[in-house]
């Protein structure tokens, strides 16, 4: 009988999240694709900006 090792909480969501891309660039081209993290990383650093100044002002 083996033992079933399960699977980090962690890996299953990097999974999960990696599955929910691949979904949404599915049948984009390479400049559709290229564009698509072009808006993603930009919404993120905006994020990550109010994200810094709400804790600089609390």
């Amino acid at each position: 009988m083996t033992a079933m090792i399960r699977e980090p909480e962690c890996v299953m969501l990097k999974r999960r999240g990696a599955e929910h891309v691949a979904k949404l660039i599915a049948g984009m081209s390479l400049q559709e694709q290229l564009e698509f993290w072009r808006k993603r990383t930009q919404a993120m650093l905006v994020r990550q900006e109010e994200s810094h100044q709400r804790k600089a002002t609390a």
